[in-house]
C-alpha cells in the first residue's frame, strides 16, 4: 500500500529525465504467484541533461537481480524504486523481478482476472511490473516474449515468432510504458478485418472468455466504424498491421488505449438484445470509438507529463463526442453532454475537490482522471474550434500530428499550432486550463423600441488555492426569437473576452428584413451550450414556456423546459405554492409535436435530477432537505401522468418498435420515449402495462424499463425475482440487477437494501462492476444515501474502508460521494464530516483515498 502522506508533485518542477531509452525488451515467464520480469533497457544520456542520480521506479517488486553492461550490480532499493551508477556513455541496463499477480486485488500493473493475466499500466501500473522510467516523455520501441502455458499470449504490436509455451510482439513506434500492455490465457477471437483508405488490410480481433463470441458483433461494426470516421473527419489511418481487443471483467476504469491492443471492462464491449440495453450499445459504440481515437490524439503524440492529462483525454473525448453525433441525433447528444457537466461537473467545480482542467499539483494522479479533466476539457477544445472555425480547426489539428507525432508534448505545444495556423493570440483563451471554478455570465437587458442592448459581465468565483480569476475568452452563442416565435437572429457566436461589455441588436430592421413588426425580441442565450459556464439571467414562467415552443436551437428548448420543472420542484420542496400549468403544456406541445425527434421527447420528459435540485436549492441560500426533494418528484410525476396519461398512453403505443432488434438511433430514440412513458403511466395502473411488458420483453431494454417502472411504484417482487433466476450466470446483467434494486430503493430502505445485497453470494469486493452496482447506487439514490438515520454514511464508509485495502484507486473515486456535505444544514454537514473524519483516522490509508478525504476536509 502506498504511503498516505507523500509529497506533492508540482507541474513547476518538471525536468526532463536525463537519459533516452533507444529500445526496452522485456521477456515474462508467466506464474500466478511468482511472475519473473526480466527487462533489457537499451539507455544513452539526453543531449545537455543535467547531471542526475540513475532512478527507476519500482513499487512492490522483488528484486532478483541486476546488471549493466551484462556485468552484476547492487543497486540501492527503496520502496519507491532502484539508483545505481552508471556509465557516462551508452549502456544497457538488466533486471530481473518477481511478481505475484493473483495477488494484486488493486488492478494495477500486472493482475488477474478470472485465470486471465492482464495489465493496467496507466497512469503509474509500469512501475509494479519491473524497474523503469515510469513516465510519459520517456519513450520507446518494446519488444516482448511472453512464456507462459496459456493458449494466447497478447501484446503491443505486430505479432513477432512464435511456438509452443511462447509468443513475441513488436511495437514499432515508441511508446511511453504507461501504453504498454500483456494479457495471456483461456481467450477466444471474434474476426474481422479493415481496409485503410491508402488500401492496407489491419486484421481485427476481439479476444473474450468461452462463451461472449456472441455479444462481440456491435464492438467490431463500433470499430470499423471509428476507422472509417477519423479517415474521413481527420484523414488518421491505423499504423499497426492488427488492432486487438481484450475483454477483462475486473477493470477499474472503461477501458485503455495500449498501442493495438487494447484492454476493456467487458461491460463495454459485450452486448446482445438479450442482455444489453440501448444505453450499453451506445456506450459501447461511444468507448470504443474513444480508445481508437487515441492512437492518434494520445498514443503517436503523448503527454509530456501528467499535467498535460486534458491534452489527450480532452481532445480525445471532444473527438467521440463529434463520432456520436454524426452517427446519432447530434442535438440529444449535446444534451447528454451539458446534463453531465451540468451534474457532475460543474459541482465538482463548485465544491472542495474543484481544479483546473490542467492542475497545477497533484498527490496521486489517479485522483485527477477526473469529470474536470475529461469533460471539462472537452468542452474547452469545443471551445477553441468554434473560435477558430471548422477550416482552421483541421489545418491545426493537421499541423499538431505532422509537428508532433512521436513526441511527448503540452498544451502549449497544442495552442501553438493554432495561434500559427490562425495568427490569433491565444493567451487568453488558456486560461481555460489554469482556471478551476465554473464562470458565470450575468446578463442584462436593455430595450428602447428598436434596439436590444445586451450587457454581459462574467465572473467565476474562488476555488481553493485560487481566490482571484481573471476574465476568459468565452465564445457565447445567441439567438433572437421575436414574439411571434419566429428567428430574428439565427445562432451567433460573440466573443466574451471583458469583465464587461455590450452589444447593441437593430431589432427593428431584423422584424423589417423579414416583414415582421417590431416588438421586443426574446433572447436565446448561450445556444448549444457553447461555452460551459453559468447564465445568470432568470427567466421567467412565460419566457421559458415560450423558448420551449418555439426556439430553433433544441438544446435551448430543452433547457427552458428543465427551467419549468425545476422551478415547480423548488417550490414544491420548500412548501411553496407550486404552479405547473405551464410546464404541464409545455410537455403535451412537445409530445403532440411530429416534427420532434423520440429521443429528444425522452429528454424532456425526464424531472432534473434531486441532484440538480439540491444544487439550486443551495445556489439560493436554502439547504436541501433531500428527503423533501424526493417527495417533489414523485408528487410531480404523479401530476404529470394524472394530467397527461391519454397522450402518454397515445406517445407510448406510437413508440413501439415492433420487429427484430435493432440498435440504430431511430430504433433506440423510439424505445427511450416507450420507456419513459411507461414509467409515468405505471403511476395510474399501478404497474399492470409495465408487469405486462415485462413477461412479453424481447430484448434487455424493455425488460429493465418495465422492470424499473414496476419497482418505482413499489412493485415487482415476483419480476425481480424471476429476473434473477434467470440471469444469475451473467455477470453484466446481474451488474443491472443489483445497481436497480438499490437505485429504487425507497429512501429508509436504501441502506438496508445495500447491505443486503453486500452479503448476496454473487457480490465481491474485488470486481469494481459489482462494487459500483452497489455502492455507487447508493449514492446515486440521494434522499436514501442522506436519509436522516445516517445508515448510509455507514454502510458507505465502511465499504470505502473495506475497498480501499484492496483497490484504492476504486475506493477514492467512489469517495466523492460526499464531496457536497458542506451544501446542507449544519446536522446533516456534522454527520458526513464525523464519517470523513473517521476514514482520514484510519491507519495504513492509501494515498489514493486520503488525498481525496483531505481535500474534501479542507
Amino acid at each position: 500500500m502506498k504511503d498516505a502522506a507523500p509529497a506533492q508533485i508540482h507541474l513547476r518542477d518538471y525536468t526532463p529525465w536525463p537519459w533516452e531509452v533507444t529500445r526496452t525488451e522485456l521477456t515474462f515467464r508467466l506464474d500466478p504467484d511468482a511472475t519473473r520480469v526480466t527487462s533489457r533497457l537499451s539507455l544513452r544520456p539526453r543531449p545537455g541533461a543535467a547531471p542526475a542520480p540513475f532512478f527507476l521506479h519500482g513499487e512492490e517488486l522483488a528484486l532478483l537481480s541486476a546488471r549493466i553492461d551484462g556485468i552484476p550490480v547492487s543497486p540501492s532499493v527503496t520502496p519507491e524504486g532502484l539508483t545505481c551508477a552508471v556509465p557516462d556513455g551508452p549502456f544497457t541496463f538488466e533486471a530481473e523481478v518477481e511478481i505475484a499477480p493473483a495477488a494484486n486485488t488493486a488492478l494495477e500493473g500486472l493482475y488477474m482476472s478470472n485465470g486471465v493475466y492482464a495489465t493496467q499500466c496507466e497512469a503509474e501500473g509500469f512501475r509494479r511490473i519491473t524497474y523503469y522510467p515510469d513516465r510519459p516523455d520517456v519513450l520507446a520501441p518494446f519488444d516482448v516474449r511472453i512464456e507462459s502455458d496459456a493458449p494466447v499470449l497478447l501484446s503491443n504490436g505486430n505479432p513477432g515468432a512464435s511456438g509452443p509455451g511462447w509468443a513475441e510482439w513488436h511495437d514499432p513506434w515508441p511508446k511511453p510504458a504507461y501504453l504498454f500492455a500483456l494479457v495471456a490465457g483461456d481467450l477466444r477471437a471474434v474476426r474481422d478485418r479493415f481496409t485503410t483508405r491508402s488500401g492496407r488490410a489491419v486484421d481485427l480481433a476481439i479476444w473474450v472468455r468461452p462463451g461472449d463470441e456472441d455479444r462481440c458483433a456491435w464492438a467490431l461494426e463500433s470499430l470499423k466504424a471509428s476507422m472509417r470516421w477519423d479517415e474521413e473527419r481527420y484523414g488518421r489511418e491505423y499504423d499497426l498491421d492488427i488492432f486487438n481487443i481484450v475483454a477483462v471483467d475486473d477493470f477499474n476504469a472503461g477501458a485503455m488505449e495500449n498501442k493495438g491492443l487494447n484492454i476493456f471492462n467487458s461491460a463495454l464491449v459485450l452486448a446482445s438484445p438479450d442482455t444489453a440495453t440501448d444505453s450499453d450499445y451506445e456506450r459501447i459504440e461511444s468507448v470504443i470509438a474513444h480508445e481508437y481515437f487515441h492512437n492518434w490524439t494520445g498514443n503517436r503524440v503523448t503527454c509530456r507529463d501528467w499535467f498535460q492529462l486534458c491534452l489527450k483525454e480532452g481532445l480525445t473525448v471532444f473527438r467521440d463526442q463529434e463520432f456520436t453525433k454524426d452517427l446519432r441525433s447530434a442535438p440529444v447528444k449535446r444534451i447528454e453532454d451539458a446534463s453531465l457537466m451540468r451534474a457532475r461537473q460543474f459541482r465538482e467545480d463548485g465544491g472542495p475537490l474543484a481544479h483546473p482542467v490542467r492542475p497545477e499539483s497533484f498527490v496521486e494522479i489517479n485522483n485527477f482522471y477526473t469529470i474536470t479533466v475529461y469533460e471539462k476539457g472537452a468542452e474547452v477544445v469545443g471551445m477553441l474550434k468554434r473560435l477558430v472555425g471548422d477550416d482552421a480547426w483541421r489545418r491545426g489539428c493537421d499541423l499538431h500530428f505532422d509537428r508532433h507525432d512521436g513526441q511527448a508534448v503540452t498544451i502549449e505545444d497544442w495552442l501553438s499550432v493554432f495561434e500559427e495556423v490562425t495568427a490569433r493570440d491565444l493567451a487568453q483563451f488558456k486560461r481555460w486550463y489554469s482556471q478551476a471554478g465554473t464562470p458565470r455570465v450575468s446578463v442584462s437587458e436593455e430595450w428602447d423600441g428598436t434596439h436590444l442592448t445586451l450587457t454581459f459581465r462574467q465572473s467565476t468565483p474562488p476555488t481553493p488555492g485560487q481566490p482571484e480569476k481573471a476574465p476568459l475568452v468565452i465564445p457565447f452563442a445567441i439567438g433572437l426569437l421575436h414574439p411571434s416565435g419566429a428567428e430574428l437572429l439565427p445562432t451567433t457566436v460573440i466573443e466574451l473576452t471583458a469583465t464587461t461589455e455590450t452589444r447593441r441588436f437593430d431589432a427593428a430592421a431584423l422584424a423589417a428584413a423579414k416583414g415582421l413588426d417590431t416588438a421586443r425580441p426574446v433572447a436565446s442565450l448561450n445556444r448549444d451550450f457553447s461555452a460551459p459556464v453559468i447564465v445568470d439571467r432568470p427567466r421567467t414562467t412565460e419566457e421559458n414556456a415560450f423558448l420551449l415552443a418555439h426556439d430553433t436551437d433544441p438544446f435551448l428548448r430543452w433547457d427552458a423546459g428543465r427551467d419549468l420543472a425545476r422551478a415547480v420542484l423548488c417550490d414544491r420542496a420548500t412548501g411553496a405554492a407550486a404552479d405547473d400549468g405551464a410546464y404541464l403544456d409545455g410537455l403535451a406541445a412537445v409530445l403532440e409535436d411530429p416534427a420532434l425527434d423520440p429521443a429528444f421527447k425522452a429528454q424532456v420528459l425526464a424531472l432534473p435530477s434531486e441532484d440538480d435540485i439540491a444544487q439550486t436549492l443551495a445556489d439560493r441560500g436554502l439547504p436541501p432537505e433531500p428527503l423533501e426533494i424526493r417527495a417533489a418528484g414523485e408528487t410531480q410525476r404523479d401530476r404529470i401522468a394524472a394530467r397527461l396519461g391519454d397522450l402518454l398512453a397515445r406517445t407510448h403505443d406510437a413508440s413501439a418498435t415492433p420487429g427484430p432488434y435493432r440498435p440504430d438511433a431511430a430504433s433506440a430514440g423510439r424505445r427511450a420515449l416507450a420507456g419513459a412513458s411507461l414509467a409515468l403511466l405505471s403511476r395510474r395502473d399501478g404497474g399492470a402495462l409495465a408487469r405486462a411488458e415485462f413477461a412479453a420483453a424481447p430484448d434487455m431494454t424493455r425488460s429493465l424499463a418495465a422492470l424499473s417502472a414496476l419497482l418505482s411504484v413499489g412493485a415487482g417482487a415476483a419480476e425481480l425475482a424471476a429476473f434473477e433466476a434467470r440471469w444469475r450466470h451473467d455477470r453484466l446483467v446481474m451488474d443491472k440487477w443489483f445497481a436497480l434494486q438499490v437505485v429504487r430503493a425507497a429512501p429508509a430502505e436504501a441502506a438496508a437494501t445495500a447491505r443486503r445485497l453486500i452479503g448476496h453470494p454473487l457480490f465481491t469486493w474485488t470486481t469494481p462492476n459489482r462494487v459500483r452496482s452497489v455502492m455507487g447506487s447508493l449514492a446515486g439514490n440521494a434522499a436514501g444515501f442522506h436519509h436522516p438515520s445516517g445508515a448510509a454514511y455507514d454502510l458507505y464508509t465502511e465499504g470505502l474502508l473495506t475497498l480501499d485495502a484492496r483497490n484504492p484507486q476504486t475506493a477514492a473515486r467512489l469517495s466523492t460521494a460526499f464531496e457536497t456535505w458542506r451544501r446542507y444544514a449544519p446536522d446533516r454537514q456534522a454527520a458526513i464530516r464525523h464519517r470523513l473524519d473517521r476514514i482520514a483516522a484510519t491507519p495504513g490509508l492509501s494515498r489514493d483515498l486520503g488525498e481525496m478525504v483531505g481535500r474534501m476536509l479542507g
